[in-house]
């Protein structure tokens, strides 16, 4: 029982519905409905008749989705494990796009599923650039050395030479 209650903390922000929620939520449900059940019994009174309809259409309507989450991931995962097959047989074949899509029409006619995405095929090789100039390397002082820079000039310094040369420019 311990266990359950730390599974239920724990799944409570875990995205989805998990078993032992649902499990949490059916039981809360049931044990609503035989409160209702033993308040008309005790009162006669139709509202509880209406809050057990009402409590009982919540509760498929959870079961329900719950469902069509599982059934939504199940069709996800399939997707993608396709998605990584078509992958891995382009990759170690030659003349890749024409098995792709062989690999993929004949999927979609045994399940009448939309095709799946075509796979594009990333080329492995690279070319190194060649550089085409070389790097200059600033001057340090020593005072700039003790200060921890690595430029006896300042930013400051810097922005001003250039608002100088744009004034210079616009003149």
């Amino acid at each position: 029982m311990a266990s359950f209650v730390q599974d239920l903390w724990e799944s409570i922000f875990t995205p989805g519905p998990t078993p032992t929620l649902l499990i949490a939520t059916n039981v809360t449900f049931a044990v609503l409905q035989v409160v209702l059940a033993g308040l008309l019994i005790a009162t006669y009174s139709v509202h509880f008749v209406v809050l057990s309809v009402l409590s009982g259409g919540l509760w498929a309507a959870i079961n329900w989705f719950a469902n069509e989450l599982k059934v939504h991931q199940k069709q996800e995962e399939e997707k993608e494990r396709r998605a990584q097959a078509a992958a891995r047989q382009a990759v170690s074949s030659e003349d890749s796009e024409t098995e792709v899509e062989g690999a993929a029409a004949s999927s979609t006619s045994l399940k009448k599923e939309p095709p799946a995405p075509e796979v594009a095929v990333v080329a492995t090789d690279v070319e190194a650039v060649k550089s085409t100039g070389e790097l200059k390397h600033r001057v340090v002082s020593e005072e700039a050395l003790s200060q921890g820079t690595k430029s006896s000039v300042s930013t400051e310094d810097e922005w001003e030479r250039v608002s100088e040369n744009e004034d210079g420019k616009s003149r």
